[in-house]
């Protein structure tokens, strides 16, 4: 770390202060746990439950055996996935909707800063309450605003990129924060959360009171580490802040900004591309445990399996970074893409050939895990990647505005995924069908990227100009 400014590891640091969220609150342990709370108690032994929308089957509990004691609960997990794809769905079209509006107002002077703290101990403290809730409902409102503040932290964070750095620096910058986020933030609560769940029950830790603390682990270790960016990290490239009419003018600036971008066809494209691959990696983050769980998969195997993908991205990501240095970036984005599409068809096989019975799910939990390691190796990379490319494509003193709208095309990309999922699911009653959908999105996003890939400018470091600033 130290050919890095103080800046530039300040920034980096916030990466590792809030991937403990993306990974203990949106992939792993919380999902698993809020599918099987949502589900409620579900059925007793010999009753009947849902296994998907309109399927049901005779519960068995593993003590009888004969589905008579009536005794056993079960927890209705259909019920769950749907409750946790609509909590998701919401708080990616709220966050939407008022991305531009951030993004512009981000842009005055003393605004990115103050906007950031506030959002940030919004979040911290709702992720707290989320711990608290005894109630399903109120653990999922709790959520949704810890969801929210947390992805305007990172749009703001994410604008603060060209404040931080050159554009020479800022592929390797991007990279490196999501390395350190998926080493440290992603990895070291993660541990101290399977430990708790594994083997708290040793020293009276339920397995209830394990996920709790782990969700006040995330809160805690949030706002701990967010200390170097909160310090260090001040908006260089600011514009005044109007004498009056500050909201009409912010509204004004959003307007001129997608003029902007509308005649940018490199940055338009771009955009249009992101919508679509960035959607998909999003719901395979969001979605896979509650997929997984759904189909019967061993819980604890697929949260060790998650950590794997963790330390594969963390090497991956700095690997990212180094071969950004050497090719144009965009080969790397459209290689990400093709490894995703694998993936996805992938899990579509693994939930195909349980649903008809081709195999059991002792190989469908070995292909979970090649599928955990096949997303460490792009899922950091192509986050990394495409947010650096972004900012080497915008002007750096509208920073501000155009992430705002990096962050919309990101946000209401990212209804589609979860509502394509809970949509074909609840259609279909097939879990299988609904990540066949999810392949759709990787192929749009490819063929807009192959297609537009003429309107934006060659990055490779020796065409662009470029060179290593260390």
């Amino acid at each position: 770390m130290k050919r890095f400014s103080k800046e530039e590891r300040s920034w980096i640091a916030y990466d590792w202060a809030n991937s403990a969220f993306a990974t203990i609150m949106l992939a792993a342990i919380f999902p698993i746990f809020f599918v099987g709370m949502a589900g409620g108690a579900g059925v007793p032994c010999g009753g009947e439950r849902a296994v998907a929308y309109g399927v049901y089957e005779t519960a068995v509990c593993g003590e009888c055996e004969t589905g008579a004691c009536g005794e056993y609960v079960f927890p209705d997990r259909a019920r769950g996935s749907m409750w946790w794809a609509i909590g998701l769905t919401i708080t990616r079209v709220v966050v939407g909707f008022a991305a531009p509006f951030i993004g512009a107002l981000i842009d005055y002077k003393g605004y990115k800063k103050r906007l950031f703290v506030m959002a940030l101990v919004s979040g911290v403290v709702f992720t707290a309450f989320t711990a608290m809730m005894d109630s399903w409902e109120l653990m999922l409102v709790a959520f949704i605003l810890a969801h929210m503040f947390w992805s305007i932290c990172n749009q703001i964070y994410d604008s603060f990129l060209p404040d931080v750095t050159t554009k020479d620096r800022m592929d390797n910058v991007s990279a490196t924060g999501f390395a350190m986020g998926y080493v440290g933030g992603s990895t070291i609560p993660f541990v101290i959360g399977i430990a708790l769940i594994m083997f708290g029950g040793n020293f009276g830790i339920d397995l209830t009171l394990a996920v709790r603390i782990s969700v006040v682990l995330t809160a805690v270790w949030w706002i701990a580490f967010s200390v170097p960016i909160l310090k260090n990290v001040y908006h260089k490239y600011e514009t005044e802040v109007p004498a009056s009419g500050l909201y009409r003018q912010a509204m004004r600036d959003i307007a001129n900004t997608a003029k902007k971008i509308g005649r940018n066809k490199g940055v338009l494209m771009f955009l249009i591309a992101y919508i679509f691959y960035i959607d998909g990696v999003g719901t395979i983050i969001s979605i896979a445990t509650a997929y997984g769980a759904d189909l019967g998969l061993d819980e604890t195997g697929m949260i060790i399996a998650l950590f794997m993908t963790q330390i594969v991205a963390f090497g991956f990501s700095l690997l990212f970074g180094k071969l950004s240095k050497v090719t144009n970036p965009m080969n790397l984005i459209v290689g990400s893409i093709i490894v995703y599409c694998v993936i996805s068809l992938l899990g579509f096989v693994m939930g195909f050939g349980l649903e008809e019975g081709l195999f059991g799910t002792d190989t469908a939990q070995l292909m979970f895990w090649a599928l955990a390691f096949m997303v460490g190796t792009v899922q950091g990379g192509i986050q990394a990647i495409s947010r650096s490319t972004y900012a080497r494509l915008i002007p750096p003193e509208e920073s501000g505005e155009y992430f705002g709208f990096f962050e919309i095309f990101g946000r209401f990309a990212s209804v589609m995924g979860p509502a394509l999922y809970a949509v074909i699911y609840a259609v279909t009653d097939r879990r299988d069908f609904g990540i066949l959908a999810i392949l759709g999105l990787f192929v749009i996003g490819l063929a807009v990227l192959t297609i537009g890939r003429k309107h934006i400018p060659d990055l490779t470091p020796e065409k662009a100009g470029l060179r290593d600033g260390r």
